[in-house]
């Protein structure tokens, strides 16, 4: 009996979690002795307000003994391209005008991939940036891809 209130706060902090990404595949770029590899990822994010939308993100990893047990800085490099992957495209909500979807540490400490998502009302398309930033200056590297939606199906903003 004691361990169900364990049980059920174990489940509501599962639920609370962001949406994380699903690595898809990988590719060694620089071969280390010590540790992993240098490596490029491609990951995927199932956008959480837009059912049936993926953002797939490939980005390089930093390898070595500092990359293995995440001390290495990853680089601010990153492409994105986001897709609708169902028949039918779903808002969990009015979404607002422009939102970070997902963020992820890219270092131990001070930065951060963004994957920010814009709505394009006079087009009916939802448009996706990434792009990484420090604490003290961000990186002017960012990529971007559009998901129109169909007319027929008019993205509710929010106000």
């Amino acid at each position: 009996m004691r361990s169900l209130p364990s049980l059920l706060l174990l489940i509501a902090t599962v639920c609370a979690l962001p949406a994380q990404a699903q690595q898809i595949g990988e590719v060694s770029t620089v071969f280390r002795f010590l540790g992993k590899n240098d490596r490029i990822v491609i990951e995927a994010y199932d956008d959480p307000k837009v059912q049936g939308v993926t953002c797939f993100v490939s980005r390089a990893r930093t390898g070595g003994i500092s990359g293995t047990v995440g001390l290495a800085e990853d680089k601010s490099d990153a492409s994105i391209a986001c897709r609708q992957v169902g028949d039918v495209l779903q808002f969990k909500g009015k979404l607002p005008q422009q939102e970070d979807v997902f963020t992820e540490r890219t270092s131990i400490l001070f930065k951060r991939l963004h994957i920010v998502r814009v709505v394009d009302s006079a087009r009916n398309t939802l448009v996706y940036l990434t792009y990484s930033d420090k604490l003290i200056e961000g990186s002017p590297q960012n990529a971007v891809t559009a998901v129109p939606v169909p007319r027929s199906n008019p993205i509710p903003l929010a106000k």
